[in-house]
């Protein structure tokens, strides 16, 4: 499963950049391949390329071969993604995307699951099929000849579902196994945080593990490490120990979210009529107190909010004239939060609309105050309100 970013990002309320070619969109999850890929493929084809030419005498068909064999690696790690999403979706957790990249995929869950029982099966249901796809093709294969074309394919796609299900049960951050050992510790202690902190280190353990391990393999050899198993052994704990790391990270930004409340991270505001100037603005907010400056029609419903960046462009001259409404952003219909709103909830609404800030609405539905997303960002960052 996951997770470049655990797959809950320190920045919730920014929108995330596309990254990479949109492959297709399965069960309406878009599936994203980055340009890394071709690194492993390629990778693949000179290598396994060599031991299908050895098996099966193609000539340069081999390598055709071998790269089928990377098509269906990555394929195989696709449908581990697959259930991992629909599963997520079935509890009613939102997906926002699938990203294959040079050392596998990552399933991007908008929301963390609410029990460990969910958690669980999130994270178990892409090794169970991988493990039940390499059982299947095993099975398919004992009935080829693995000297054919079809035999070597039906070997390399339980090879490769074999792979792809085993080593995501290892039990550590960011492999499922590491899930599945959060939801475990969660269960135990009732406290998430806890579960993330042991499977984070679990997962430290394990890309230590992976680096020592061609040379424990040549030392009990008798032989020196071979170059290529200390590259990729380097790459693949370095991969699972920024995993972990960013797991562990991301486990204490989420610690916090809770802790979020609308009412506590609003800035107070003034409301303005839209052709007041800058300066008589600037004069209402300090009398009341305000650090934010809304701007309403002629009916009193607002309709923006002054841009700090912008207002404080305008030279002390000009703010006498330039009215207030000539530097404010429009609202949107997504701009509103209620005063009420806090924890996952409030985070919910942030992230499903990303804007700079938003108008927090009282319960008797006058203006509150105003909500930026730089304030929330520092708040799940452990950071006080930035000016």
């Amino acid at each position: 499963m996951t997770n470049g970013s655990d797959p809950f990002e320190t920045r919730p309320v920014e929108r995330s950049k596309k990254p990479g070619l949109l492959l297709a969109r399965p069960f309406g999850v878009p599936v994203y391949v980055t340009s890394s890929w071709w690194i492993v493929a390629v990778l693949i084809t000179l290598v396994y390329g060599g031991i299908v030419q050895a098996r099966l005498a193609l000539g340069p068909s081999a390598y055709l071969l071998a790269f089928v064999f990377a098509i269906l690696l990555y394929a195989s790690v696709l449908v581990h993604e697959l259930a991992h999403s629909v599963v997520a979706r079935w509890y009613g957790l939102p997906v926002r995307r699938i990203v294959l990249y040079v050392l596998g995929g990552v399933s991007e869950i908008d929301r963390e699951a609410p029990t460990p029982g969910r958690e669980f099966w999130i994270a178990f249901a892409g090794p169970l099929l991988s493990l039940l796809l390499a059982v299947g093709a095993f099975t398919l294969a004992r009935w080829a000849d693995p000297f054919t074309v079809t035999g070597e394919l039906l070997f390399q796609l339980w090879v490769a579902n074999l792979l792809v299900g085993v080593f995501n049960l290892l039990p550590g951050l960011p492999l499922d196994g590491g899930r599945l050992l959060r939801a475990g510790v969660w269960r135990l202690t009732g406290r998430a945080y806890v579960g993330s902190v042991v499977a984070a280190w679990g997962g430290r353990v394990l890309a230590l593990g992976v680096v020592a391990l061609p040379f424990l393999f040549a030392w009990s050899a008798g032989d020196a490490p071979g170059p290529w198993a200390v590259v990729w052994g380097l790459v693949l704990g370095g991969f699972m120990w920024m995993g972990a790391t960013e797991a562990l990270s991301n486990a204490r930004v989420r610690a916090r979210v809770p802790g979020l409340r609308a009412r506590e991270l609003a800035r107070p505001a003034v409301v303005v009529p839209a052709d007041l100037p800058l300066a008589q603005a600037d004069v209402r907010a300090r009398e009341a107190g305000a650090e934010a400056v809304v701007v309403a029609d002629s009916q009193g419903t607002p309709m923006s909010i002054v841009h700090p960046a912008a207002a404080e462009a305008i030279a002390g001259a000009r703010r006498a004239w330039v009215p207030v409404s000539d530097v404010a952003r429009a609202l949107t219909t997504h701009a509103w939060v209620s005063v009420e709103s806090e924890g996952e909830e409030l985070l919910a609404e942030l992230t499903r609309h990303s804007l700079p800030e938003y108008l927090v609405l009282a319960e008797d539905g006058g203006v509150f105050g105003v909500l930026r997303a730089i304030d929330v960002n520092a708040a799940m960052a452990g950071r006080g309100r930035r000016a």
